[in-house]
């Protein structure tokens, strides 16, 4: 959750890493801090609150050197304080460290360095890391960090530096996000970032760590040495790193004349399907292309289960690819919490395929449990976003979304496009397992159709934003869908209580009557997502039920159904297409729809409380 930010160079580093900085603040904190090496030692600055803070401090108390580490802290160990920011140092305040990640078994080592004299000044887990590497410290900094995280237990990314041993900066990775930013044209400078987005205004060269990787960064460049497993060494030999080229560039993430990034991505969703599917959709054969899962192809035709794991939203986006995958392909799908999914010893065999979905590629809970589908002997497939990341890698095959780079927190065009992809996903398996063409011709038509059907839905924002006006100060809201669009229920609620903290709950529109209905008065408004599809007069029926007890509706609809007219409060109409694919149209009103409620109750909308963009914690 936390960012990382470090720079090793020619330049002034404090500027550098500011910039870093401000470009994961996306990504959720609350505090900031930075070390800069000069020539008088490590200086530290840091702050509670926003990066603005801790530029305001470096104006009055400058940071001079050309070597540095900073931090965004999202709080999980001590209040989010000015003395819990990071970076955190040792007892001699010689050694400067910033951490992503948990350490599980930090009351244990605070303890044992407690008893061996080491003084403790924050509430954080964190800072035992940095007393773990001074106790080992006998010159050499990399070899000191190597042997104190032969005792850790936990997720980590970390930065340090060392007065003891200066002019350069040691970084590990295990189970968090960490990469280099490489100089181009000749520039030596080097950086370390837990994203992409950090170095992306300085260099596109980047180099993706490894867990048990150590790199050290000098003003010369890097070199990257293994962790010598249970033995607190580190290799001897350099390891050989790919270096993988950025090809999207800093216009990509900022605002562009929107407001807010969540607007822009919720407008870049029709560019954003062409995205999904340029190049894979084969219309004459009537199927899809996803070259990802070549080496995969075996096993996608003997399976006989999938398993997909998620959280949160793309948990929601595998809901509906249940839907599509056993409409289409007849092949049984299980959707399963990822952070479930590692502790309830699930029944894996020989026919189980298992696919993780995360936007980020790095989201701790998803990543474990495609770890605990490897360690189960099944074929795992990742669906991500970003290229490179550790799912990516880890996966046996996978599927990039091509999203772009979603900054915006609660996730908008990436659900969109892995809904998309799951359609794609299901057409392939379905056609090799006897869909008639015709019928995969037909959706393969329909989803090149979506990108003007959403054009058509963003061109309807004004009435979705009057809507906004009349209930921005509703205390509750229920979302009730059928079929594919009961997981579109759940993420629209989810969207709402992300951003505008309004309490929201999705609910299967006919279990409204079995709890939920109770709650039901003239201030709870209920958001009807009703498609003119099979069950359409079904849900009549349960709009009838909320509105004899008082309720206030709102109706998603397809058609010109003026008969619903009459029977809602507030009609929002959506064109219509394949009812398999019809959740990727209506999820854009009800992302809509919450993103002007948390613009009229002045909440920060990209970057609401107390959540993080990328979950790097369990």
């Amino acid at each position: 959750m936390c960012g990382i930010v470090g720079y090793a160079g020619p330049e002034q580093a404090a500027p550098v890493l500011l910039d870093g900085l401000r470009r994961l603040e996306y990504r959720g904190y609350d505090s900031a801090g930075l070390a800069v090496h000069g020539l008088s030692g490590i200086v530290l600055r840091k702050c509670a609150g926003r990066v603005d803070n801790l530029a305001a401090m470096l104006e009055e108390q400058p940071a001079d050197g050309k070597m540095g580490i900073a931090h965004t802290r999202w709080a999980t160990h001590g209040a989010p304080t000015r003395n819990n920011a990071h970076p955190h140092t040792d007892c001699r305040g010689e050694l400067a460290l910033v951490h992503n990640g948990v350490i599980e078994n930090c009351h244990m080592l605070r303890t044992k360095l407690t008893e061996l004299g080491h003084r403790f000044t924050t509430d954080t887990d964190t800072e035992v890391l940095t007393h773990l590497i001074e106790e080992a410290f006998e010159g050499n900094l990399e070899r000191a960090v190597a042997a104190a995280l032969t005792q850790v237990e936990g997720a980590l990314g970390i930065a340090v530096m060392s007065e003891a041993d200066p002019a350069k900066i040691v970084v590990a990775r295990r189970s968090a996000p960490l990469l280099l930013g490489i100089g181009e044209d000749g520039d030596a400078a080097t950086w370390v970032a837990s994203d992409v987005a950090a170095v992306l205004g300085h260099t596109r060269q980047v180099v993706y760590l490894d867990d048990d990787e150590i790199a050290v960064l000098t003003p010369g460049g890097y070199e990257t040495i293994e962790l010598g497993a249970g033995h607190g060494r580190v290799g001897r030999e350099p390891i050989r790193k790919e270096i993988s080229h950025i090809d999207w560039d800093l216009e990509r993430i900022e605002r562009a004349g929107y407001p807010h990034f969540m607007l822009r991505e919720i407008h870049e969703q029709p560019n954003t399907v062409r995205d999904a599917t340029r190049g894979r959709l084969l219309e004459e054969e009537g199927t899809a292309r996803l070259g990802g899962l070549d080496e995969l192809e075996p096993e996608i035709s003997r399976a006989e289960r999938i398993i997909l794991a998620g959280c949160g939203t793309s948990w929601h986006a595998a809901l509906v690819g249940e839907y599509l995958i056993e409409a289409l392909a007849r092949i049984p799908v299980e959707v399963e919490y990822a952070s479930e999914f590692r502790y309830r010893s699930p029944v894996l065999d020989a026919a189980t395929l298992v696919g993780g979905i995360s936007q980020s590629g790095e989201t701790a809970d998803t990543l474990a449990a495609v770890r605990e589908a490897k360690r189960g002997g099944v074929p795992v497939f990742g669906i991500v976003n970003v290229v490179g990341s550790t799912i990516a890698r880890e996966t046996d095959a996978g599927v990039y979304l091509h999203a772009g780079p979603e900054i915006g927190v609660a996730s908008t065009k990436a659900f969109v496009a892995q809904i998309t992809t799951l359609a794609l996903f299901a057409l392939m398996v379905a056609r090799r397992r006897g869909l008639d063409r015709e019928a995969g011709r037909r959706l393969v038509r329909a989803i090149r159709g979506l990108p003007a059907l959403l054009e058509e839905v963003l061109e309807s924002e004004a009435r979705i934003r009057r809507v906004a006006e009349e209930f921005g100060d509703a205390a509750n809201f229920l979302y009730l869908g059928r079929g594919p669009n009961f997981p579109i229920a759940l993420e629209g609620a989810l969207k709402l209580k992300e951003i505008s903290y309004i309490h929201a709950e999705g609910y299967p529109a006919a279990e409204m009557k079995h709890g939920p209905i109770a709650l039901i008065d003239d201030e709870m408004p209920v958001v009807f997502i009703a498609p003119r599809d099979s069950v359409y007069p079904k849900i009549l029926l349960n709009i009838e039920e909320v509105k004899t007890r008082g309720g206030r509706v709102i109706a998603l609809t397809t058609g010109e159904d003026e008969e619903l007219v009459a029977r809602v409060d507030h009609l929002i109409r959506v064109p219509k297409t394949l009812p398999l694919l019809q959740p990727i149209v209506n999820v854009v009103p009800l992302q809509l729809l919450a993103y002007h409620i948390a613009v009229l109750r002045g909440c920060d909308v990209d970057r609401p409380r107390n959540l993080a963009k990328t979950v790097t914690v369990e």
